[in-house]
């Protein structure tokens, strides 16, 4: 197997010299450079399977050197080398396509990761990238998500998924980590909003035993229980703002304390984050931190609504349906034209995950080979929930939160009403979960049993 090569760029020479030793050890070749023009020099002679560059260098930058880089060579993984505490640079070259960033003093633990990683990525063994037979779709917007998954999953770079309730952002999160270099590592994900508020800093990080009343033995975080892969925090806008300052800390320091201890332990963990909420709204609210939001949103992915890829809908309700009839254990069932038309015209307001459902509703209640329009049970126009009264707009300052709650309560009682409190059925008219619907329920006092 051939030995790969990197090439180290510093104008220290304590530095250079630190790297190559490390690099010797991992049977990693080293090309030295002290500038941006030998850099160059050597980039066009040989090829290297990574780089590790200065962000000061003495006739330039180092963000110079990625944008060579990207520009010439878009395969070769670059990480750059910051002053500790300078997330702005670290932020700054993630953006113009660093693979991945390690501060000064350079921990050697964490190098050494990096520089497994960025190997891998270029090894002999890589993931098949397609990710066609997962994400289904032909339409443009599919089409343009599964090439910037493909080029998101060689970098290291924090990512934020947005979009709506039900479009699969958690999916696209799962592939991004499949097809990069953290595959065979772990892939964690965690629902922010399911945590108690009190548990979380010890979820997250982890406990000792006896640190607090209950804690009868060691527990492991998400961040060590990822460590060298993935962690994908899910409805990330739910965090508090007390553990929001933590989070911050141990995603820059790449360094967390459990609960009760006073050692730190280094993870190495790489950052996606997703939520159907609008987080530049909450920060402008004060709801969450400006400061985590540049952090975890170094590169924003957005995931189309099913309504703006309809194109999309007969195939994928087809690969659906096989999927459901075959964990169901029944016959292979069809759609037929005129079902194929009504899917094709509904709005989904819950999305793909709003399709699973009403194809798994109507297979399970079909008694015949084929599925037609009735069998959906798709709200009709005229069936679905009415807006709810405009309320009056209150003179003098006042709370937009609260005034936006009360429409949400009439339009959620009115469809109950529609329902004859069916709440089930209201869920599926109003786009959400059962489970949502029943928070909302229990919030204002409202929640009388199950249907």
């Amino acid at each position: 197997m051939t030995t790969p090569t990197a090439l180290i760029v510093d104008d220290e020479p304590d530095i250079l010299e630190l790297l190559e030793l490390t690099l010797a050890r991992m049977n990693v070749a080293a090309r030295k450079a002290g500038n941006l023009t030998e850099a160059r020099r050597w980039l066009d002679r040989e090829t290297f399977q990574l780089c590790l560059t200065d962000m000061r260098l003495p006739d330039g930058d180092g963000l110079d050197l990625v944008a060579h880089i990207q520009e010439r060579f878009p395969d070769l993984p670059v990480a750059v080398i910051t002053a500790h505490g300078n997330t702005e640079a670290a932020v700054r070259a993630l953006k113009n396509g660093a693979f991945d960033f390690v501060s000064k003093p350079v921990d050697l633990k964490i190098l050494r990761k990096l520089v497994d990683s960025a190997i891998r990525l270029n090894g002999a063994d890589a993931p098949d990238r397609r990710s066609r037979d997962v994400l289904v779709g032909d339409s443009a917007p599919m089409r343009e998500i599964r090439g910037k998954i493909a080029k998101l999953a060689r970098t290291q770079a924090p990512v934020f998924i947005s979009g709506e309730s039900g479009t699969g952002k958690e999916l696209v999160a799962r592939l991004i980590h499949a097809k990069g270099p953290r595959a065979g590592k772990p892939f964690v994900a965690v629902n922010c909003g399911a945590i108690p508020a009190e548990l979380m800093e010890s979820e997250f990080f982890g406990h000792k035993k006896g640190s607090f009343s209950g804690a009868v033995a060691d527990k492991t975080g998400l961040f060590q229980a990822a460590d060298g892969g993935t962690l994908f925090l899910d409805e990330v806008a739910d965090l508090p703002l007390h553990l929001q300052v933590k989070l911050l800390r141990a995603i820059q320091e790449k360094r967390v304390r459990p609960v009760g201890s006073t050692e730190e332990i280094p993870v190495d963990v790489r950052i996606l984050s997703a939520t159907h909420k609008d987080l530049k709204a909450l920060v402008a609210e004060g709801r969450f931190r400006q400061d985590l939001y540049y952090r975890i949103n170094v590169i924003e992915l957005r995931v189309p609504s099913l309504r703006e890829r309809r194109e999309d809908i007969p195939l994928l309700a087809e690969c659906i349906l096989a999927r459901l009839t075959a964990e169901m254990g029944l016959e292979t069932l069809r759609l037929t034209p005129g079902a194929i038309d009504a899917l094709c015209r509904y709005p989904f307001p819950g999305n793909v995950r709003e399709l699973e459902n009403v194809l798994e509703r109507a297979a399970a209640l079909c008694d015949k080979d084929t599925i037609d329009a009735a069998d959906l049970d798709l709200p009709r126009p005229e069936t679905t929930a009415p807006a709810a009264a405009a309320l009056p707009i209150p003179d003098g300052p006042f709370s937009l939160e609260d005034y936006l709650d009360d429409i949400a309560r009439r339009t959620i009682l009115d469809t109950l009403e529609q329902t004859r409190w069916n709440r089930s059925k209201a869920a599926r008219r109003l786009g959400m979960t059962l489970r949502q619907l029943k928070y909302r329920l229990q919030k204002w006092g409202l929640d009388g049993g199950d249907d």
